[in-house]
């Protein structure tokens, strides 16, 4: 197998079999940031859309503040998005956001814990920070997890995302790296003090820090030229970025099967083109996707239903037209719709797997919103000779533990079994004409 082009411009960074490891659960991705921080003797690089007031989050903080009580001279950095640290949880009302606990934190302890918060666009509605992959020391925790308690299963509820430990000094140098020239923009604030400036008035610096984000890279110089197993970091942000470029021409070359996964059916024009020519050219597709009531906007309906609460019957209308599009390939099990569900939980894993060969692990949703809008990173595990096939598989098998798969489009709900509230609004989209430009931003 020939890697594509954009592959042949990466350098990449060497690391053995057993410098990757995969993380098995939401459970022990806790314990291991908590301990990775317990241990931390040089620098600390958190990085996550948010981070969240409540017992899992101050466990977090708690931990970083202990480290640096430890360590005066440990470098710590926590960096999440400027507008979602400012707002309230959706449907919760109005809250102080997350940066009001920051700033009272900092007084409470009395030592330097910064917290930062990057503005990529004027408003959350048209971008976040949504990069991924914390640094300590020389490992690299990667996840599209946030930090709260569903997402590190705090309690009793767990919201299941990929999790993996990457040791590899260069490459840990190269993602703080970026990190470290993020926050010399102007378009980045520390949240933990007060008075903190309106977003109105950074507009300018935030449009600055658009224009930067469309040429930045990684830094790969210390990378080596190898055969063997390597690791290769990619941002992207914006229409036609090297990101978006990357994860299309790696479903264009693929020769035996693909596997994707994502929390939210809504594939852009351009992964929809590279999977329909994959089915035409005999590659095997699987597709997992959560369950809508395993979506992390699902509201039961008992509860007051909220407009945030139509996307999970908005992203199930997708698959089920997907799927009776290609009702033929899945009757053929050329393709695979695996649809998870665990009681109780949800689902927020995403990533792409390419023949026996290459796998991506990102935060990108893999949606319109995410090929566009956000700031997105990934890390593509290229491993020709199989030397991390055991890991590989084991991760792959234990995504599809809790999966059905869809025989036939009628096997999906329909609208006409949606909850009272959800067909009205549904219905009014439509006549609107908003359902496209909903699926465009979120």
């Amino acid at each position: 197998m020939n890697p594509p082009p954009t592959l042949a411009t990466l350098e990449g960074f060497s690391l053995t079999a057993e410098a990757i490891q995969v993380i098995p659960s939401a459970a022990a991705y806790r314990a291991c940031l908590l301990e990775r921080i317990a241990s931390a003797r040089r620098r600390i690089v958190i990085v996550a859309l948010y981070l969240q007031e409540d017992e899992a989050g101050q466990q977090v903080l708690d931990a970083l503040y202990q480290a640096k009580a430890a360590r005066p001279t440990l470098d710590i950095v926590v960096l999440v998005d400027w507008f979602r640290a400012q707002r309230g949880l959706i449907g919760q009302g109005k809250q102080p956001g997350n940066a009001a606990w920051y700033c009272a934190q900092r007084q409470q302890h009395a030592l330097e814990v910064p917290i930062h918060g990057v503005a990529v666009q004027t408003r959350e509605l048209f971008g976040v920070l949504h990069l991924k992959g914390s640094i300590i020391d020389d490992c690299v925790l990667y996840s599209g997890a946030s930090l709260n308690n569903v997402y590190l299963h705090r309690f009793d509820k767990y919201r299941l995302d990929r999790y993996h430990l990457l040791d590899s000094k260069p490459l840990a140098d190269a993602m703080a790296n970026l990190v470290y020239r993020l926050l010399e923009s102007g378009a980045t604030h520390r949240l933990d003090m007060p008075n903190l400036p309106a977003t109105r008035t950074l507009r300018e610096q935030i449009r600055l820090l658009r224009t930067r984000l469309r040429h930045i890279s990684y830094d790969d110089t210390d990378g080596q030229a190898t055969k063997g197993l390597r690791v290769m970091p990619v941002i992207g942000i914006g229409r036609h970025n090297p990101l978006n470029r990357l994860i299309c021409e790696l479903l264009a070359a693929a020769q035996s099967h693909i596997t994707l996964c994502t929390p939210y059916f809504n594939p852009p024009k351009a992964v929809l083109r590279e999977i329909e020519r994959a089915l035409q050219r005999g590659v095997v597709v699987d597709i997992i996707v959560g369950d809508k009531t395993a979506n992390d906007f699902y509201v039961p309906p008992e509860q007051t239903f909220s407009a945030s609460a139509v996307l999970p019957y908005l992203y199930e209308n997708n698959l089920r037209a997907f799927a009776r599009r290609h009702q033929v390939a899945i009757l053929r099990r050329r393709l695979n719709l695996l649809v998870w569900n665990d009681p109780g939980h949800s689902f927020h894993a995403k990533g792409v797997w390419v023949d026996q060969r290459y796998t991506l692990l990102t935060g990108n949703n893999l949606n319109p919103r995410g090929f566009s809008l956000d700031l997105e990173n990934a890390l593509l595990i290229d491993d020709p000779e199989g030397q991390w096939q055991a890991q590989r598989e084991a991760e792959l098998s234990a995504l599809k533990a809790d999966v059905q798969r869809v025989r036939l489009f009628s096997e999906i709900d329909t609208a006409r079994n949606y909850p009272t509230p959800v067909r009205r609004f549904l219905r009014r989209l439509r006549y609107t004409r908003l359902e496209r430009l909903l699926k465009r931003i979120l």
